[in-house]
């Protein structure tokens, strides 16, 4: 049998004009800046029905109140007091977090197979709105996190680098039930390699899909809106942030984050996306709106770890 080889300009058609043909499978848009926001998943929220909460605090100091407990049948009498109240409570007034989100109902129309543009659209705009609402409640001037820690609960790391030894301070501070640490993924890094280099490597937990690394029992959460020198994504090896621990609950006077309830529009937890109308180009208009804040119970409900350096490595021999 005589084999031909097929010339190398053979008349068939090209993969060009193929590709006119081809059924293209796509992705919805994907958003590089989108994280899991594990702090929203893991904080607790309290609803709120006006969108005020005030913090009612006893008075501290030593208690007015002595307990009778004097097997002595000759004391009769009982003590008497009470206990005072703080006489102006501070009051979180919800922040509201809001976008416009504008499309052109002619390309909604024409373009919405196999995804609807509006609904992409309002996706995309609800997470940026969800990633904004985890960097206020660390960072907001008012009510963030981080402006609101009693000073008796900041303390410095002792070398700089987060050691176990640091963590451990920080837990004397928030001994009570503590619910999480919250650190910059670039800061959990620094403090693994301070485990390691102990010969102490922190076990692993899983919470809520994530798996997460642990110290004395307590899971380290990861957040970049705990910013290293100001920054989510630090370009420089080096670096300075700040490691929370948290109690969180109502119920254990912890820190609780809070949102509106009953929304006209309600799509989520404290979300409301309201339809504006289409105006005389055909262009459709929604108001995304998002109410948060978040609350500090008691002093000893937080504390934070400063001054932490994330760029020391080691070498191991």
């Amino acid at each position: 049998m005589t084999h031909h080889n097929i010339p190398t300009g053979t008349n068939a058609l090209g993969p060009q004009s193929a590709y006119q043909l081809t059924d293209i499978t796509k992705t919805r848009p994907q958003f590089a800046a989108l994280t899991p926001r594990w702090l929203t998943k893991v904080l607790e929220f309290k609803a709120l029905e006006a969108g005020i909460y005030r913090v009612n605090r006893v008075v501290e100091g030593d208690t007015p109140l002595d307990v009778l407990c004097n097997q002595d049948p000759s004391r009769q009498e009982i003590p008497q007091g009470y206990v005072e109240y703080q006489s102006k409570p501070r009051e979180y007034v919800l922040n509201s977090i809001s976008t416009i989100v504008n499309i052109d109902t002619k390309v909604a129309d024409v373009y919405s197979s196999p995804y609807d543009q509006a609904a992409e659209q309002l996706s995309l705009a609800v997470e940026s709105l969800r990633e904004r609402q985890e960097s206020q409640i660390i960072n907001n001037d008012d009510y963030g996190l981080l402006k609101n820690i009693a000073d008796t609960q900041r303390i410095k790391s002792r070398t700089g680098s987060p050691t176990p030894d640091d963590l451990d301070e920080l837990i004397s501070k928030v001994w009570k039930e503590p619910s999480f640490f919250l650190a910059h993924p670039r800061a959990v890094a620094a403090f693994s390699r301070e485990c390691t280099r102990r010969g102490v490597p922190p076990t692993t937990v899983n919470i809520a899909g994530g798996v997460f690394i642990q110290w004395r029992g307590i899971p380290v959460i990861p957040s970049d809106k705990l910013f290293v020198d100001g920054l989510k994504s630090p370009k420089s090896q080096a670096g300075k942030t700040n490691i929370l621990l948290i109690r969180t609950g109502e119920t254990r006077r912890g820190v609780v984050g809070l949102f509106q309830s009953n929304l006209p529009g309600d799509q989520s937890r404290g979300l409301a996306v309201r339809f504006r109308g289409v105006n005389d180009q055909g262009v459709a208009s929604y108001l995304l709106s998002l109410y948060c804040s978040a609350a500090i119970l008691t002093d000893d409900a937080i504390g934070v770890l400063e001054e932490v350096e994330v760029g020391n490595y080691y070498d191991y021999k």
